[in-house]
């Protein structure tokens, strides 16, 4: 029974994450944009704080990578695009971009899913990704070109150490 305990921890804070996630986009709908943002930083520690705990106690699980990649997703993809996209100008551009960046946003996802790697990240990781965005969001900032380039930045090879 113990071990079973210790063994959901991390995915309690994952799911901290997705909650987090939802939530912003629940008060991005209501119209209380500083509040989205700031559940999108809250989401980044619990997603920092899920494998870390996890390594700590050992219970690394695939379960567990494919729930974070999935609460990242809401998180770091969809709630920040929706964030932009609520306070941006509309254009032909701010669509774009509002449409490709979770999209860029789940295929590093699932590239890293498929070919992990070993002490650095290929391509910016979507939490690095969407954060710009929640703090542009905080300040009620859009700009459609850097969340063009935040987007093509988490498919492209560059490498990123791994905190």
């Amino acid at each position: 029974m113990v071990s079973r305990v210790v063994r959901a921890i991390p995915n309690l804070f994952t799911m901290g994450n997705l909650l987090c996630g939802v939530l912003s986009i629940t008060c991005n709908m209501n119209g209380f944009f500083e509040a989205s943002a700031v559940l999108i930083f809250l989401s980044a520690v619990f997603d920092l704080l899920d494998g870390r705990i996890a390594r700590t106690l050992k219970v690394n699980s695939e379960f567990g990578v494919e729930l974070d990649s999935l609460a990242d997703i809401v998180s770091f993809g969809v709630a920040p695009a929706l964030l932009f996209h609520s306070i941006a100008p509309p254009s032909i551009l701010t669509s774009l971009a509002f449409v490709l960046f979770p999209m860029m946003g789940a295929l590093r996802l699932a590239k890293f899913s498929v070919k992990p790697t070993i002490g650095y990240f290929k391509g910016l990781p979507i939490p690095a990704a969407g954060l710009p965005l929640a703090g542009m969001g905080f300040f009620l900032y859009s700009n459609a070109w850097v969340t063009l380039i935040l987007a093509l930045l988490m498919v492209s090879p560059i490498r990123v150490k791994k905190l």
